[in-house]
């Protein structure tokens, strides 16, 4: 396109030459291989924490967050608000007005500390969740941990056409003609971000969904992440099924990886499809994998008698006996096989060829003095016989099976009258595999293991289609099992399923894996309109604590981390697999934030350090518990050797926080609070190996650029 437009510049005409460059440009817009949707109006996202004031950008609450306005002046409770798009003035209550902010404006977000769960005071373990919009909440963890994440696992709206999800604050159904286009917009936005996340030398991304949207989620993932390596599983989660009137009853959903750098799957003990007992967690897995295979070459590349001569000989077998007597020599190509078989080296003796299943002549996978070799050393034998087609079977050992004889996995207990090894599974060695694409697992029952147990936990508090915990921690086992200090971002994590597993994972193998999950505080389509009824609007306390954050996620945190109920009582029964009592609950820590704006010019003035100092907390790798500033009057200096990080607020006692740095060589995250670049340089010169941060100029120039990105 580019030698194009240069011939463009050619055109004498200007009027001609700048009518084909519009043209052109058009079609430079316009995608023909790949996915093509929609663009829609993007995003608008209400903070309703933020206090209405002149010249905010504002919408009725309640109503279209299209619909926007600016406030030109504020008198008695009235706000005279400017409509662009009609360019007319009109009076409307502020308690009735709710700022927003647009997709691509420049945020300054910070945290504010909502609640914490404190079960391991001595360790310096601290998940966290964060109650966002999750487009917001990622521009945040960009700043925070670009390159940085290891495992993304994210469980987004499936888009049934329920009204389960909302583009633009409004809830989106099937009588939406758009309704798929404004859902792959969303995911767009929020995976774009997340790419920016994962750590591309070393990590994964995994997405679920189903059949309403995978086809156009599979095409999404391959356009922005070319360079993963992509694969998709298919999992039963429901064994009962759900009926669908003229339609398959629907047991499965998808689950989408996406591999990069050197992020492989670890074998298992597990093939995830076959299992002894399939009710029992603790069951071993079924010995499935052949021991003896086929010596006949199968396929259709490579596997006839033409193209591989040398392998196309006889076997001379003993059919009394059951036993290869002799391995005859290749036979020339223009030689007849049938006029061997009338001189057998040994009379009574029958010859094997290797004949394919449509009867014409294929060829050996070894070699015949290979073969020979192999069956001195008992790994190949005469196999079975098809009465049908009147034909014997050789099998012997390939490479996989060879090497576990020779890692104990398989054992010889003996041998055959005809000198073959007699060979069984060591039930004392676990035999690790590759997991299948195919999940058939029983505790990956959503009904069972996740409704049901968000039930015990925080009785008679509905969530629809909760994950099992152990479909989870399954799944993220495959890729964080020898990860042990591994980060974990679920940004729809809805219910907590996530961090739960999480928490199980470190409990069975000592782990210190950090989660941080993401969700909004929405309330259900139908608990919206009983609100509506009652004079509440989003925003109004009475109705915030009934969202999802607020009155399930946080409350299935604390409580499986404290071991009890929500009423209070200790939870029954133990985890499958591990038998871990539930009620012992888990030796970690969670900070509970929402994500709130804060205003840019007080920022460079130093008068937001106290409601930033949470983000930077987290920056600093939210080690230990979050300090909180007790006096109102900031000190110069923060040493805070718990957490491992130190700030330098006053820039004036530089020294002595740098004989304070000498003396705490724990220390890993500095903040210099500076306008200074110089003085900054000259002030981290002696900190290699520390991360260092120049405050406010790095907070500030992160999020100034998110416009329009």
């Amino acid at each position: 396109m580019a030698l194009l437009q240069d011939l463009i510049q050619q055109i004498d005409d200007p009027a001609l030459r700048e009518r084909i460059l519009q043209e052109t440009n058009k079609l430079l817009k316009q995608k023909k291989f790949g996915l093509v949707f929609e663009e829609h109006i993007p995003e608008c996202t209400p903070l309703y924490d933020i206090p209405v004031r002149k010249g905010a950008l504002v919408a009725i609450k309640g109503k279209n967050i299209q619909q926007s306005y600016m406030v030109e002046s504020i008198t008695g409770g009235t706000a005279k608000c400017y409509e662009k798009e009609r360019k007319t003035t009109v009076e409307i209550p502020v308690s009735s007005l709710v700022c927003i902010a647009r997709f691509g404006d420049p945020i300054y977000p910070c945290l504010k500390p909502i609640d914490k769960v404190e079960n391991a005071p001595d360790s310096d373990l601290w998940h966290t969740l964060i109650e966002a919009d999750n487009y917001h909440a990622l521009q945040l963890l960009e700043y925070l941990y670009a390159g940085k994440v290891d495992c993304i696992y994210i469980d987004p709206p499936y888009n049934t056409g329920a009204r389960d999800w909302k583009y633009n604050n409004d809830y989106v159904d099937s009588s939406d003609a758009y309704r798929h286009s404004k859902w792959l917009s969303m995911m767009e936005k929020r995976l774009k971000l997340a790419k920016k996340l994962l750590n591309p030398e070393d990590s994964v991304l995994i997405v679920t969904i189903d059949e309403k949207e995978y086809l156009h989620l599979g095409c999404l993932l391959e356009e922005i992440f070319p360079e993963a390596r992509m694969q998709m599983v298919t999992s039963r989660i429901n064994k009962k099924a759900s009926t669908r009137v003229g339609q398959f009853a629907r047991c499965d959903e998808y689950l989408f990886f996406l591999q990069f750098g050197s992020m492989n799957i670890q074998k298992s003990k597990y093939s995830m499809l076959d299992v002894t007992d399939n009710s029992n967690h603790n069951a071993k897995e079924a010995k499935t994998d052949t021991i003896w295979n086929s010596m006949l070459r199968r396929g259709s590349n490579g596997s006839s008698r033409r193209e591989s001569p040398n392998l196309f000989y006889p076997v001379w077998v003993d059919e009394k006996r059951r036993k290869i007597e002799v391995v005859g020599e290749p036979l020339p190509i223009d030689v007849n096989r049938h006029d061997i078989e009338k001189k057998p080296p040994i009379p009574g003796l029958k010859a094997v060829w290797p004949i394919r299943t449509d009867n014409s002549e294929g060829r050996w996978q070894l070699g015949y003095d290979t073969l020979q070799s192999y069956l001195k050393q008992g790994i190949a034998k005469l196999g079975a016989y098809n009465k049908k087609r009147d034909q014997w079977a050789i099998v012997f050992l390939k490479k996989k099976q060879k090497e576990q004889l020779r890692d104990g996995i398989l054992i010889a207990t003996g041998k055959e009258a005809d000198g073959s090894l007699i060979l069984e599974w060591n039930e004392d060695e676990e035999q690790d595999r590759e997991p299948k694409t195919m999940w058939v697992r029983d505790w990956h029952d959503a009904s069972t293991y996740g409704t049901n147990l968000i039930d015990k936990v925080i009785p008679n508090r509905d969530f629809p289609f909760p994950k099992s915990l152990y479909a989870v921690e399954d799944t993220l086992r495959f890729y964080i099992a020898d990860k042990k200090d591994a980060l974990i971002v679920d940004f729809f994590s809805g219910s907590g399923t996530t961090l739960h597993a999480v928490n199980l994972l470190n409990a069975e193998d000592n782990g210190h894996r950090r989660c941080i999950m993401v969700t909004n505080n929405e309330v259900s389509d139908r608990e919206a309109k009983s609100l509506y009824k009652k004079g509440l609007h989003q925003g109004d306390s009475e109705w915030e604590k009934f969202g999802i954050a607020r009155y399930i996620t946080w409350p299935r945190t604390v409580c499986t981390i404290e071991g009890h109920d929500s009423n209070g009582n200790p939870l029954n029964g133990n985890y499958l697999g591990s038998g871990f009592p539930m009620a012992s609950g888990f030796k970690t820590n969670c900070e509970y934030f929402k994500l709130t704006f804060l205003d840019k010019t007080s920022i460079a003035l130093g008068r937001q350090f106290r409601e930033l100092f949470p983000v930077l907390w987290m920056k600093g790798g939210a080690i230990g518990r979050c300090p909180v500033l007790e006096s109102d009057e900031l000190p110069n200096m923060l040493i805070l050797s718990q957490n491992k990080m130190a700030v330098l607020i006053d820039e004036i006692y530089y020294s002595e926080f740098d004989a304070e740095m000498q003396k705490h060589p724990e220390i890993r995250t500095v903040f210099i609070v500076t306008d200074s670049e110089v003085a900054y340089q000259t002030m981290i010169r002696t900190y290699d190996g520390k991360d260092c941060y120049q405050l406010y100029r790095d907070y500030l120039d992160n999020f100034r650029i998110n416009s329009g990105r």
